[in-house]
């Protein structure tokens, strides 16, 4: 009964469209970007599941030319806001102002109201203007004034962050941390992929423009024609819908979570959305990896991304040098035994 009901899901599907959209999105991206295959990954998770992102890492790792090259890659609206210390809430919302021919206020709607909102390095402005965010994060809705008003649908925020030891970094609070499904922690690229890059920005020329000439930069080779549009991401999004998930990979996950809150060196242990972004998040990568179902190599490779940000080590336990990494490892490795 139960493999009935699944084939009847998995028949409104069309699975070799969304394996042709996933392959041609990341054909693009990887034309601009080197390696960074599991960043990929992570960012079409949250497209496909309308989860929130959050990229952290030290500048230059490529994390908005990601993101960029993403926007590009599907035909939906995108908007970037550069977050500085004297960035206001009005900036990103939007504000009421006077009309001097009618004396009448009206809404000026701002760069929030978009599909692929990149909130270029988030934690630089202010925590008045990062709590701004935090209602369309969560409601999908903002509001100017006396009215409220929805975000389009999709919305979808990727934030990039800088590490909090740099000058002129905030610490986003947990209330807001809490609304990113996923944040990923980029690496230094390898040996070879650090001689690729290098690579291809020797071969960018000049172009010629309004009688001068400026250097190329890899912003400047974007592609601007979609791979896909609209049409794609939804049948996208159903299909992850369609991925089966057991009741045993649920128990696993309510049992990772529970020892989250429990364990003696955290502080904060995760919520209860902790546990639902991880069953999302597995959809999405189960079917970008080709399958109609999870597994739990999908829990591993998530947890990290799903959790970390979620707890906190208790003040002994950061004075004895753990990390929520090391904490992590050993209540992932007490699942497997």
């Amino acid at each position: 009964m139960l493999a009935k009901h699944m084939d009847q899901k998995a028949n409104n599907v069309d699975h070799a469209r969304v394996a042709e959209f996933v392959r041609k999105i990341r054909e693009r991206v990887g034309r601009v970007v080197v390696g960074q295959d599991v960043v990929v990954e992570r960012t079409l998770i949250a497209l496909f599941t309308g989860g929130h992102l959050l990229l952290q890492g030290v500048p230059g790792l490529a994390k908005t030319l990601l993101v960029s090259v993403l926007s590009r890659s599907i035909d939906l609206h995108f908007m970037r806001i550069q977050f500085t210390i004297d960035l206001l809430p009005s900036d990103i919302l939007g504000s009421e102002i006077l009309d001097q021919r009618t004396s009448e206020f009206r809404t000026r709607k701002g760069p929030i109201f978009t599909n692929l909102l990149l909130a270029d390095e988030i934690n630089r402005a202010a925590p008045k203007v990062q709590g701004a965010l935090l209602e369309a994060m969560q409601e999908r809705k903002v509001t100017i004034g006396d009215e409220t008003f929805l975000l389009p649908a999709p919305f979808l925020v990727i934030a990039t962050q800088n590490p909090i030891e740099q000058s002129g970094t905030f610490e986003l609070p947990e209330a807001q941390l809490d609304r990113f499904m996923l944040c990923h922690r980029l690496q230094y690229p390898t040996h070879e992929e650090e001689r690729e890059v290098l690579k291809r920005n020797i071969g960018l020329g000049i172009e010629r423009r309004d009688g001068g000439a400026i250097v190329q930069t890899e912003f400047d080779v974007l592609e601007k024609e979609p791979v896909g549009h609209a049409d794609d991401l939804i049948m996208a999004m159903e299909a992850v819908n369609s991925v089966y998930v057991s009741d045993t990979f649920v128990e696993h996950i309510v049992q990772l979570v529970n020892d989250t809150r429990k364990h003696p060196q955290l502080e904060l242990g995760c919520s209860p959305r902790a546990g639902i972004s991880l069953i999302k998040a597995s959809r999405a990568r189960a079917l970008i990896q080709g399958r109609d179902f999870v597994t739990p190599d999908d829990l591993f490779a998530l947890a990290a991304d799903v959790i970390l940000h979620r707890v906190r080590l208790t003040y002994e336990a950061v004075a004895d040098g753990f990390t929520s990494q090391q904490i992590l490892d050993e209540i992932l490795a007490r699942r497997v035994s």
